[in-house]
């Protein structure tokens, strides 16, 4: 079995794995128990968040956790929106962002809020001379993602940033779940990001575990309501165990991301290089700018799931662009924000890797690709 389907989610580390279940295990309490098994399961949570703070390069109190990154999105979105509601309703997200953002947008504008979603050029790069334009004076949110997880185009969140610079009104959200390991922070959690968002299973943690950075005097509305974990910005009991495994992962990830990335680029292209000898294969990954793990590509008159269950035979696991709307059957919604032809963006299908891969199976992908590709002209 091959799994290059790592931007979908990634296998749990087995050092995080026994992290999980040694705190599952021998940390029962409650953290808001006054008893003392209350009290050790605080200590833990509290641990976890502080470290976590430390790998990103900010304060314990401004970490908070969540279920994941579409919650963390939604609450980012939502809660921005009408906690600063008396200053504006303007709303501009990247027309790329993952579906827990734009509906998120969407659903604000049912609700009386002003969205407007920023263009992209041909690679997927969010045009700041357009994302400039749209900026008003009743704008209060901006949210561009970190890394496309569609095609690994990097946003320039750091001109973005600077562009906002003199428009402290303005909230700026990253979404950067596709991020971690992948490029360095300083490119997307510079000073002037207001809000980021990760998902832990992306990391090899635990799924079910989301972080949320709120910068310091920064304020949102809470999503959840209830016993007022959290700091009484997200109510429910706290996931110890998946905290503490979250925080685990995070730290390898970063500690072996620059010899992962290095891997990760040299069989990037490796395959880039031989899906560039098939005419009718289009490539819509580059490698400026790009995420180091993503390759899309589609083979021109097939439709990606198929070309997906072509592979599925063969134990090759890959996807169809977004794993949250691959079911859908719809054409890839960044690849459409880039005005590709709908004929080639239904084509497309993602190879995401990860540092548990390694030459061989890219060489086994390659052979099977070509059986594939034969297979599918003779059909057309």
């Amino acid at each position: 079995m091959i799994y290059f389907d790592n931007s979908a989610t990634t296998a749990i580390y087995p050092e995080v794995l026994k992290t999980y279940t040694d705190v599952a295990t021998k940390i029962m309490g409650n953290p808001s128990s006054l008893h003392n098994l209350g009290t050790v399961a605080e200590r833990m949570l509290e641990a976890s968040r502080k470290q976590i703070a430390e790998l990103l390069g900010k304060s314990a109190s401004e970490i908070y956790f969540t279920s994941g990154g579409t919650e963390g999105d939604n609450w980012v979105i939502k809660g921005v929106a009408f906690e600063k509601k008396v200053y504006g309703n303007h709303i501009i997200v990247s027309a790329v962002e993952h579906p827990a953002v734009k509906e998120s947008a969407n659903w604000l504008a049912t609700q009386g809020f002003d969205v407007d979603f920023a263009p992209v050029d041909e690679k997927g790069f969010v045009k700041l001379d357009a994302l400039s334009a749209l900026i008003r004076k009743d704008t209060i949110l901006v949210s561009v993602m970190a890394v496309n997880n569609e095609i690994g185009a990097i946003q320039p969140i750091r001109q973005i940033g600077e562009l906002l610079a003199d428009k402290p009104t303005i909230s700026f959200h990253v979404d950067a779940v596709q991020a971690i390991g992948k490029i360095p922070l300083a490119d997307f959690l510079p000073e002037r990001v207001d809000f980021a968002t990760f998902s832990s299973h992306k990391f090899h943690g635990p799924r079910g575990v989301g972080i949320v950075y709120v910068k310091k005097g920064k304020k949102l509305q809470p999503l959840l309501s209830g016993g007022g974990q959290e700091r009484d910005m997200r109510s429910t009991t706290e996931n110890v165990a998946g905290i503490a495994a979250a925080a685990k992962a995070l730290r390898m990830t970063l500690e072996r991301s620059q010899a992962n990335l290095t891997k990760l680029a040299a069989m990037k292209q490796v395959i880039l290089d031989a899906l560039a000898a098939f005419s009718d294969v289009i490539v819509f990954t580059k490698t400026d700018d790009f995420a180091p793990n993503i390759i899309t590509f589609g083979i021109k008159g097939v439709r990606g799931e198929v070309v997906v269950h072509g592979f599925e035979e063969h134990e090759l696991y890959i996807s169809t662009t977004s794993a949250c709307s691959s079911k859908a059957g719809l054409a890839s919604s960044t690849l459409v924000a880039m005005n590709v032809a709908p004929k080639f963006a239904t084509s497309a299908v993602r190879i995401s890797l990860d540092e548990s891969n390694n030459m061989a199976e890219i060489e086994q992908f390659l052979t099977i690709f070509k059986q594939l590709h034969a297979k599918f002209q003779k059909i057309q």
